[in-house]
């Protein structure tokens, strides 16, 4: 946040209350492509990004799980198979589209029996202190307008032994990486929004909000000041994702 009353939507300053309105809009746009698209983005390597975080969050059966920013259920729906019949996964989005995007892929797998939806912004979690074995949220904090709420209210709502997981766009390493994901960003991302979408504007969005998104060490220092410990990090594909993790001890 750039003070008390204004915020980034990208590049541009916005009033704070404003930005959820605006992301909202972004997601409405794009929610019944949003797979698609993905897909076509990340040359389907975000499967492989969402398998590792998978990995990282240590799910048993029997586990509760809070997924924030579900989206579609990529992770909601891994997630449900390994947590199983004794286990709940509580899948979330702030976007009612997206969730909805979401219940009909669950219902789709025959993912029902452990699987419970609710709409829910990231900074005011409604449910209880020490609830959840780990609680996770996958390309949705760069969304968030204030991400230190977010992460105190994650940390809040884990129980004493369990662990936080972001998965998210981060800074690329290596200048020459750098600048090739810069022109696929601003030129081919748009452009690739415009044809599958016909939505120019939310996938510079996208490209600017990752921009805007704290680097893999500030980060993780925002994870730590909400209490989080033993807090790590991992880049994918050249810092262009990284996985951060933390515990609650």
């Amino acid at each position: 946040m750039t003070d008390r009353g204004t915020t980034h939507f990208g590049y541009q300053t916005v009033n704070t209350e404003e930005k959820q309105g605006r992301v909202r809009q972004v997601f409405d746009s794009v929610a019944s492509r949003y797979d698609l698209m993905n897909d076509l983005m990340s040359m389907g390597v975000h499967r492989i990004w969402k398998r590792f975080a998978v990995e990282l969050a240590g799910i048993r059966p029997g586990h509760r799980v809070l997924d924030l920013a579900s989206g579609t259920g990529d992770l909601a729906a891994r997630f449900a198979g390994i947590a199983g019949p004794g286990g709940l996964v509580v899948m979330t989005d702030i976007n009612a589209a997206m969730l909805e995007q979401g219940r009909r892929r669950m219902a789709d797998e025959g993912l029902v029996a452990n699987v419970a939806y609710t709409q829910v912004n990231a900074e005011r979690i409604p449910f209880p202190d020490n609830h959840f074995d780990c609680v996770t949220i996958a390309f949705g904090l760069r969304n968030v307008t204030d991400k230190q709420q977010a992460l105190d209210e994650m940390r809040r709502v884990t129980r004493p032994g369990g662990r936080v997981l972001v998965l998210e766009f981060s800074q690329v390493q290596g200048p020459a990486l750098r600048q090739l994901y810069d022109l696929y960003s601003f030129k081919v991302l748009p452009m690739m929004g415009r044809l599958v979408t016909n939505d120019e504007e939310s996938y510079r969005y996208l490209a600017e909000s990752i921009r805007m998104h704290p680097d893999q060490e500030t980060l993780k220092g925002m994870m730590e000041q909400a209490g989080l410990e033993r807090c790590d990090y991992h880049n994918l594909t050249g810092g262009i994702v990284a996985v951060h993790r933390g515990f609650k001890l």
